[in-house]
């Protein structure tokens, strides 16, 4: 099979650092609207192909993290749920420790 590009489609090759790091050609980055220093995300499509998106938002990050966990098997959610709680006991606790300060000295 051979793979074609339509005239709407341009092609660029670059090439890949050992660490893994490629070049968006300015074309394609202007084009895109991609500033620098910026994040884009690459995504793949049901067809196979990879594409890449530029982030303009935190919400275009929604769902990069869906179906991952860390080596103790949780989701980022239950992960922020576990620092919100954290947070929440570490705040009640300071206002405890300040409320029994503020009484001895009454």
């Amino acid at each position: 099979m051979e793979n074609s590009m339509s005239e709407s489609e341009s092609e660029k090759v670059v090439s890949v650092s050992a660490r893994g790091q490629a070049t968006i050609p300015k074309e394609f980055r202007e084009e895109l609207g991609i500033e620098t220093p910026g994040r884009v995300k690459f995504v793949r499509t049901d067809a196979g192909d990879i594409v890449v998106r530029p982030i303009r938002s935190v919400k275009d990050l929604r769902g990069i993290l869906m179906d991952k966990t860390d080596e103790q098997g949780r989701s980022a959610t239950e992960r922020l749920r576990e620092e919100r709680e954290r947070d929440k006991a570490s705040e009640e606790e300071v206002r405890r420790q300040y409320a029994d300060a503020n009484e001895d000295d009454a």
